[in-house]
């Protein structure tokens, strides 16, 4: 087996992003090579992970998988030695979700019958101008002489295209810096009046979005509260925070006077979101100040004791009281 092996995680076109956060969440977890590919793609390279997961790529890829359906969110992964062709593979998974083409014989026999648009980074105009000269398929694409592609399609495109035909792909999986937003949403099940329950739907939403940062080191300068209304028009307050922040309290009051602000009266209520904006890490932040007020310097100094009781339980134990719902 080839020492590279990456994942090319295809999530819908139509992927939220805080779906899609949540996919680059559960890859993080798997290997520390993750590049996002915006809107709705990831790159991961698990080659110098497997021995420490102990599984095959496809069963590891199979977890991946299922951990994003326990988030919400259904991928298709294609597993291969090049980028190109774990992308192209991701495409064509079938019903299991997942492809691995396990060698370069597995790679030849998959890409050669394909159409040459199913390539990976193909356009539909060079598949239009492939066809014109009788490169139908991308097995057709591999045999032909680099020099007869390149006037076909332009030099550099010529040889790239060739080279991926091939199954070449000299690209590798480039980590790019923690992202510089994070959202988090709750749907309601039927659009929402009820005031105590909308409020108790954004504590819980600030709640889990306060322990997603400290988790992950970052605090966030802004936040954004968007609210999706029953006619489907949404509505959007973004406040800067005092100070650049992870803490659940400041989070909190935040969102507070941005819905304060919102002023609604009978407006029916679909969906909330909150976004943290202009992520940074924590260690660049102003740090903790001493505080002159007992109740805050408490739920600072308790706030890490609680993310270590629900990080070993895996699921909030102990969470704000005010984010109970009666109803969802």
């Amino acid at each position: 087996m080839s020492e590279s092996v990456i994942f090319h995680v295809r999530c819908r076109p139509d992927v939220e992003p805080e779906e899609y956060q949540r996919v680059l969440d559960v890859l993080a977890d798997i290997s520390p090579l993750i590049q996002p590919v915006p809107p709705s793609a990831v790159l991961a390279q698990v080659g110098g992970v497997l021995r420490l997961h102990g599984v095959a790529p496809d069963e590891l890829a199979r977890r991946v998988r299922v951990r994003a359906l326990l988030h919400g969110v259904d991928v298709r992964i294609g597993v291969a030695d090049t980028w190109a062709t774990a992308a192209t593979a991701s495409a064509r998974t079938g019903p299991g979700g997942v492809l691995w083409l396990p060698d370069p014989r597995a790679v030849a026999a998959f890409l050669g019958p394909l159409p040459v648009d199913a390539l990976y980074g193909v356009g539909a105009a060079q598949a239009a101008t492939l066809r014109r000269y009788g490169l139908h398929t991308i097995g057709a694409l591999a045999a032909m002489p680099e020099d007869v592609v390149c006037r076909i399609v332009g030099g550099k495109n010529g040889r790239t295209l060739r080279m991926r035909a091939r199954g070449r792909d000299p690209r590798a999986v480039v980590p790019l810096r923690q992202p510089e937003s994070a959202s988090i949403r709750h749907d309601f099940n039927r659009d929402m009046l009820d005031r105590v329950l909308i409020r108790a739907a954004l504590l819980d939403l600030v709640a889990e979005l306060a322990r997603e940062l400290r988790g992950r080191g970052q605090i966030a300068r802004a936040l954004t509260l968007s609210v999706r209304l029953a006619d489907g028009s949404r509505v959007e307050r973004t406040r800067k925070l005092p100070t650049p922040s992870g803490h659940t309290e400041d989070l909190r009051t935040a969102v507070w006077k941005s819905w304060d602000a919102l002023a609604f009266q009978r407006a029916r209520v679909r969906r909330v979101t909150i976004t943290a904006e202009e992520l940074t890490a924590a260690e660049d932040g102003p740090g903790t100040q001493l505080s002159l007020d007992p109740v805050r310097e408490a739920r600072l100094r308790i706030e890490p004791v609680l993310d270590r009781l629900n990080a070993r339980w895996g699921h909030p134990v102990v969470w704000p009281a005010g984010a109970y719902r009666r109803a969802s």
